[in-house]
């Protein structure tokens, strides 16, 4: 038997780990720091696979769906992009009550696509306070039958609005409602038990409007100067920051010490209401995808995002809803927009 050629382990020049490394920096760089949701209320929104080539082109590394989209769904598989999706409010009742049910839909909606890369599974958005009943028991079911098909890493966790969120300002004094209260508790309990992030969608645009006159604006587009609002040793120079550390707040006080807060909407329109405007909403987004990596003032590191929406959607209700996307339904950009940080 000859004897087996020797090999030498790959040798890289400085110059080879320099143009390596500098590569790699690139690809990062054009990577999103953001994710996206995108919704499907148009009647004239280009074919998912075409949306998922526009995810790609854009360096989108992960995308929230609102409910299971067959199309969407076979157009990510193999990609890698990360896909959270939801559970629509609609299924809870049958999800909550019915372990059956709960397996039915993890079977058809999650084990048909073994090619996607799953993150989260959303189980209800911003649920109306009268049915919040469903929600943690489905929220369980769903957990379950994940953990049974081998799909334990995929999250169960769920979106609320910032309506759920009474005080604000300062951040230390973060508490829910008292309505939201009567579910939370059970909500954040699960979440902490199941190492699972809270989603929340945080809308400074909302919160800037309902009290136009009383607020800076540049708090809101993330463009004050310096801290507005000192809360002990923590400076907040953006509304944002402040929200998600009093969302932190609140949740801690219910128990959830652990739990991480994920902003699973937050945008600014374009048109229809009052400071929507394209230059607004570009500077609010693109200063988001600066900022998220940086964190907030108790949290400095980073924060997961997600900028509502990819597209204008024409079937939302009329006005400021049907203008907070990022491209028109004929894909070209609504504004220009670097969504790498």
């Amino acid at each position: 038997m000859a004897a087996a050629a020797s090999v030498s382990p790959p040798f890289f020049s400085g110059f080879d780990m320099a143009l390596v490394l500098g590569v790699l920096a690139a690809i990062l760089a054009r990577a999103a720091s953001v994710g996206v949701c995108y919704g499907t209320s148009g009647d004239n929104l280009p074919p998912a696979s075409t949306v998922v080539g526009m995810l790609r082109e854009n360096g989108f590394t992960v995308v929230r769906l609102y409910w299971p989209d067959p199309a969407a769904l076979a157009a990510l598989a193999g990609t890698g992009i990360k896909v959270v999706v939801g559970a629509p409010n609609d299924v809870l009742p049958a999800l909550a009550t019915s372990e059956s049910a709960a397996a039915a839909w993890v079977r058809q909606n999650i084990q048909a696509h073994p090619l996607v890369t799953f993150r989260y599974v959303v189980v209800g958005n911003e649920v109306p306070a009268g049915e919040t009943a469903h929600l943690v028991p489905a929220m369980e079911n769903v957990h379950a039958a994940l953990a049974a098909a081998g799909l334990g890493h995929v999250k169960v966790t769920t979106a609320i609005s910032q309506g759920t969120i009474a005080v604000h300002l300062p951040p230390s004094a973060g508490e829910f409602t008292e309505e939201a209260r009567s579910f939370m508790g059970y909500v954040v309990s699960f979440l902490e038990r199941t190492r699972a992030p809270l989603l929340a969608n945080l809308y400074p645009y909302f919160v800037y409007t309902l009290g136009l006159g009383h607020m800076d604006m540049g708090f809101a587009l993330f463009t004050s100067p310096g801290p507005v609002v000192q809360d002990g040793e923590y400076g907040y120079q953006n509304l944002l920051d402040a929200t998600v550390d009093a969302l932190y707040t609140a949740v801690a006080r219910l128990g959830g010490s652990r739990v991480r807060v994920v902003v699973s909407e937050t945008g600014w329109p374009t048109a229809g209401g009052a400071a929507a405007s394209v230059e607004n909403a570009m500077t609010y987004n693109q200063n988001l995808v600066r900022h998220v990596r940086k964190g907030t003032p108790r949290r400095p590191r980073r924060v997961e995002a997600y900028v509502f929406a990819m597209f204008n959607e024409n079937l939302k209700e009329a006005g400021v809803e049907q203008n907070w996307g990022l491209f028109y339904p004929n894909m070209e950009r609504v504004y220009p927009i670097t969504f790498g940080a």
